[in-house]
């Protein structure tokens, strides 16, 4: 029996239809969760709540680590009501850790160690920040397959961008010493071997370590290989992101021949040419200043009203 399956065998309650009108694949960071708070909207939870109960699967697709999953979105979840039987998927760290909750609360947590970054180097992150970074960052002690640090909630954001640069290159150089290959955006630093097997990938609160193999594409795949194992093929996805890197979401999906459309809620960016249709909150009539969550909370709404949910 697979996890998935396990825990679906948990709680009695109705089956999920085989062919949902669509299916949700969210990043966390920026369309449900508050870039500036690190919390989620007790609206935005109803909208999932309601969502998830009208059958549309839900699934989170993020950087983030599974204890952040659990405190900000699932606790809310089910403090909220999800129904019995309800399967909640949650893609963790770029696709190297998932697990999956219900109304009961969670499934086991599974971690791919093969795209874990070395331990020694993550200890002598650690190091690095407490001694050198700690008045701007944090040390994030919850994720267990990446390195990341984080801004620190009240830090004014041009000060932490600033030392994040300074960080970014310290951890570039310590991953030499490591005898690791490191990229940086456009900076490669092989390894002895020629070899690039890390990437350092800053974003607008953080900065995170990892296996060049993770991505938003990966937890797309396993979204995919989830919701199958419930015998759940969904009609339709959307995909939604507020970065270029989330893109990658869709494109895996679109790819693979899923019907998919995605929704860019920091649009500022610059919003790609792709194939499939890209929405922003202008679609739904809202002015250009409407990004992150706001934006988010604003389709989760739509979809919610147009399924009558």
């Amino acid at each position: 029996m697979t996890a998935t399956e396990s825990i679906a065998s948990s709680r009695p309650g109705a089956r999920p239809p085989a062919t949902p009108p669509l299916a949700l694949l969210l990043d966390v960071d920026g369309p449900v969760a508050s870039p500036v708070t690190r919390d989620v909207k007790q609206e935005i939870i109803l909208d999932l709540v309601a969502l998830a109960t009208a059958g549309i699967p839900v699934i989170f697709n993020t950087g983030r680590s599974d204890a952040f999953i659990r405190s900000q979105v699932m606790e809310p979840m089910i403090e909220a009501g999800i129904p019995a039987g309800t399967i909640i998927h949650a893609i963790c760290e770029k696709g190297a850790v998932w697990f999956s909750y219900t109304a009961a609360g969670p499934g086991p947590i599974h971690v791919d160690r093969e795209l874990a970054v070395p331990a020694a180097y993550g200890d002598d992150v650690r190091r690095m920040v407490a001694e050198d970074y700690s008045a701007h960052m944090f040390f994030d002690e919850t994720k267990r397959a990446m390195v990341s640090v984080e801004q620190h909630i009240e830090v004014p954001t041009a000060e932490y961008l600033a030392e994040q640069k300074l960080f970014d290159a310290d951890a570039m150089d310590l991953m030499s010493r490591h005898g690791l290959g490191v990229v940086r955006l456009e900076h490669h630093a092989p390894n002895s071997d020629d070899e690039v097997d890390y990437r350092v990938d800053p974003t607008i609160i953080s900065t995170d370590i990892e296996s060049v193999r993770l991505g938003k594409d990966l937890g797309a795949s396993r979204a995919v290989e989830l919701l199958a194992a419930q015998g759940i093929t969904p009609q339709a996805w959307r995909t939604v992101g507020d970065s270029r890197t989330d893109y990658a979401m869709a494109d895996w999906l679109h790819h693979n021949d899923h019907e998919v459309k995605h929704v860019d809620v920091r649009p500022a960016d610059g919003v790609p040419d792709k194939p499939y249709d890209v929405l922003t909150a202008a679609d739904l009539g809202l002015d250009s200043s409407v990004i992150h969550d706001d934006a988010g909370g604003a389709f989760l709404r739509s979809w919610r009203e147009s399924l009558g949910a």
